[in-house]
């Protein structure tokens, strides 16, 4: 299964063996990832075309730290991922970030032979905001979906990443954490 749009945009911070790397920390990388999503963003703008500015790749990373302290109020009382959860908003600040970026979506049913489908239309003509609307658009619709209470936090060391726990057993994120988390404790076992 294909992780969610927002799903994937709050997990553009992750931890590598390198340490905390952001998919957003230059104009190019957020271009790359941007084409890499174009097929779920959900927006009608020519990403081939668009590059990203700095002050747009702020833009999206401010809203990335919104988003994701959105889903830190979802895995609660669970502690937040540690790759920012000093710098999150407070709730209800982020709530309303969230909901001033996806003000200019306006999202309807639409019906045709093909059954309903949603179609969107965004109400600006900046792509900057076309872009975040299209994400807190696909950050709401997961949120209000089925699969929020099913949000975790990795808990293996170093990795900063939600995860969809898709089995009872599942207790990380991948089978790399799995294994780093199992070396860690036998490691600490045998360290005492």
């Amino acid at each position: 299964m294909v992780d969610p749009l927002a799903f994937r945009f709050v997990n553009t911070l992750r931890a590598t063996g390198r340490g905390l790397t952001d998919a957003f920390a230059t104009p190019e990388s957020t271009h790359d990832w941007l084409l890499a999503n174009a097929a779920n963003l959900g927006v009608y703008l020519d990403l081939e075309a668009y590059h990203p500015t700095e002050a747009d790749r702020l833009a999206l990373v401010e809203l990335r730290r919104n988003v994701r302290a959105l889903f830190a109020e979802a895995v609660a009382p669970q502690a937040p991922s540690s790759a920012d959860a000093a710098v999150l908003p407070p709730f209800a600040d982020a709530l309303a970030a969230l909901n001033r970026a996806a003000a200019p979506v306006l999202r309807r049913l639409e019906w045709d032979d093909a059954g309903p489908r949603p179609e969107f239309r965004l109400l600006t003509s900046g792509d900057i905001d076309t872009l975040r609307a299209g994400l807190a658009d696909a950050a709401i619709e997961f949120l209000t979906g089925p699969l929020p209470e099913q949000v975790r936090v990795c808990p293996a060391p170093r990795c900063v990443r939600y995860y969809l726990k898709a089995h009872p057993r599942q207790e990380w994120c991948s089978v790399a954490c799995g294994n780093r988390a199992r070396a860690a404790r036998h490691y600490q076992q045998h360290r005492d």
